[in-house]
């Protein structure tokens, strides 16, 4: 397997970028490693965001833990639900995330309902806690989508525009997301046969990047509790939703061609403008 990855258009050229190492006979996936570093990297971003608004950091960090929990089990259960298809004729599957399959909606869903919980519990105010948890959220998104670039996987459309990527075919984590036009318009290179491809993960993790930005930016100047956390569902609802319309890997609603992700964005969208100018009218 070719372990190469190419942007010809911006000329650069990545070699031996594998998908993990071994530890004995333990394979140690990236993809792991990164969204490891991701959630750490988040984690402390919420403490802290969290000591400045005046919540308890050791509190804190209790929610912290258990959200991420119920989170990851969340994000498995989206994916199984609407990749059901496959699991249905492979019920032990469903336990195995090392073969992939995690979907960052149902991870912020459960992460939500449990944040609601948890915060009925211990008598904080939910929609702060929103607003201070989603700044990890969306730090550990960006992280993650490296995670795909290591897999060869949640890639766009072909294409041969200023930021195409050239992937092995041979590398392709799962060959049904390699569409008839990207193999009518393989690329041959020393005898490789390369893809040419959108690179979505690095949209989304600029997208987030600078959605980040603007959340801290503007985290000590809203006029409202919940203001962040709606600000992060425009605005992640907006990037995904026409991302989401380039990727070959589409989760599709039951007995329809509809992406869900793009449907769940489009709510998102509608949602987070219709709130933040409900809650700004108000404040007024």
């Amino acid at each position: 397997m070719d372990t190469s990855i190419i942007f010809p258009n911006l000329h650069i050229t990545l070699n031996n970028i594998g998908k993990g190492f071994y530890i004995g006979s333990f394979f140690i996936a990236f993809y792991g490693m990164i969204i490891a570093l991701g959630m750490l990297v988040g984690v402390s971003v919420i403490l802290k965001e969290a000591k400045r608004v005046g919540f308890d950091e050791d509190k804190f960090l209790d929610v912290c833990i258990i959200t991420i929990i119920v989170g990851v089990i969340g994000a498995r259960l989206y994916y199984v639900i609407f990749a059901w298809d496959y699991y249905k004729d492979n019920l032990l599957s469903i336990f195995n995330i090392r073969q992939g399959g995690l979907a960052i909606y149902g991870g912020v869903l459960a992460g939500i309902a449990c944040l609601a919980v948890l915060s009925k519990i211990r008598k904080l105010d939910f929609l702060q806690v929103l607003d201070v948890s989603i700044l990890g959220v969306v730090i550990g998104q960006i992280f993650g989508r490296w995670g795909n670039f290591f897999n060869r996987e949640v890639f766009g459309q072909y294409t041969d525009g200023p930021f195409a990527m050239l992937l092995p075919l041979n590398s392709i984590r799962s060959q049904q997301d390699v569409t008839p036009e990207m193999l009518t318009n393989l690329v041959h290179l020393n005898g490789v046969d390369y893809i040419s491809v959108h690179p979505t993960f690095l949209y989304e993790s600029l997208w987030n990047l600078g959605l980040l930005i603007i959340m801290l930016l503007m985290r000590k100047k809203k006029k409202f509790n919940g203001q962040i956390f709606f600000m992060y569902l425009l605005g992640y609802g907006a990037g995904r939703f026409w991302i989401e319309g380039i990727r070959t890997d589409q989760l599709k609603l039951w007995g329809t061609n509809l992406p869900v992700s793009q449907l769940v964005a489009a709510v998102m969208v509608v949602l987070g403008a219709l709130l933040i100018t409900y809650n700004l009218m108000k404040s007024k």
